[in-house]
């Protein structure tokens, strides 16, 4: 049976979703095609219709990931008193440790993306980039101070310390890591120093 236009493309962005959330939870190789098209409730024949390559869904749903995440910052400073403290205590909590599916893409597929292709790795860049903007508009700056430099230091210890406390086995020590990177990104935004 023939599936209209509307209905395949309503099928890839499932796909797309599916596999964001799947890489995230196994990693890029740690799930094969079959798997990820049995997740979307279709049946593997129907990939290559929808995709190019397993890479194209990978950038695909990669930036799919990013944008997940930015919209998690986005509504969790909204309306805040301290929008700031808002998205690090949402970032650098037990919580968010434990919700590898859909969690920071970062924190879950980093390393593996560091080791893909430029085309793979380009929703990472621009993912990137726009949560450093983000972390711009949020870290105050006094005058002189350069707040993209603080958005970087800030960005990479949330998500290393994110990164460590789910490889941790020992649960108290994995809490104490978050803890201590909650305090020392609110002293670094605050720090009228330069980084």
């Amino acid at each position: 049976m023939r599936v209209s236009r509307a209905q395949a493309e309503a099928n890839r962005e499932t796909v797309i979703d599916v596999a964001s959330r799947l890489f995230r939870e196994h990693g890029f190789d740690g799930i094969g095609l079959k798997d990820l098209m049995k997740g979307a409730g279709l049946t593997q024949g129907g990939f290559y219709k929808q995709f190019e390559s397993k890479d194209d869904l990978v950038a695909l749903a990669s930036g799919r990931a990013m944008e997940s995440a930015l919209r998690r910052w986005s509504r969790v400073a909204a309306g805040r008193p301290d929008p700031l403290e808002a998205v690090v205590d949402l970032y650098l909590s037990p919580g968010h440790r434990e919700e590898k599916g859909d969690g920071c893409p970062l924190a879950a597929l980093g390393s593996d993306a560091a080791r893909l292709s430029e085309g793979v790795r380009a929703p990472f860049q621009n993912g990137i980039e726009a949560h450093l903007q983000i972390l711009d508009q949020l870290i105050p700056a006094p005058d002189g101070s350069k707040p993209d430099d603080k958005a970087m230091v800030i960005l990479s210890l949330m998500v290393g310390a994110v990164t460590i406390s789910r490889i941790m086995t020992d649960r108290r020590m994995s809490e104490r890591v978050l803890e201590s990177a909650t305090a020392a990104v609110k002293r670094i935004a605050n720090s009228t120093e330069e980084v």
